[in-house]
């Protein structure tokens, strides 16, 4: 049974840091792209970053947020730096079986429920 489990999410000021975890199993890890993608409220789901070998990140995160993977714990993790009001939205974890890095959330396989991020002004 394929699980994402996010975690880490919470409530920030504007400014602030905050670092998202996602477990992954029942898959095999290694050879999956993994992401992020988040959701306002109100707004479609949105590409965030992901990490093959190599890393993609959305214009908006670029050089704020970092996005890595310990293939050994099967994790990957998504570190926001100086985060705005406007990077509210619940944080969703997203494996690509094949490997493909892509920020295309139909190419997504699996999905986790998500961690909220809040940040106030």
């Amino acid at each position: 049974q394929v699980r994402l489990v996010e975690s880490g999410g919470g409530l920030v000021q504007a400014g602030g840091s905050l670092r998202l975890s996602c477990a992954a199993s029942g898959f095999t890890f290694t050879y999956a792209a993994m992401g992020w993608f988040r959701q306002a409220p109100g707004k479609e789901r949105e590409f965030v970053a992901a990490i093959t070998r190599g890393t993609l990140y959305a214009d908006s995160v670029k050089d704020r947020f970092t996005i890595s993977r310990d293939n050994a714990k099967n994790t990957v993790y998504l570190q926001m730096n100086n985060l705005k009001p406007e990077d509210t939205a619940i944080y969703h974890c997203a494996a690509e079986r094949a490997g493909a890095l892509t920020s295309s959330k139909s190419d997504y396989d699996y999905w986790g429920q998500g961690t909220q991020v809040t940040v106030s002004s």
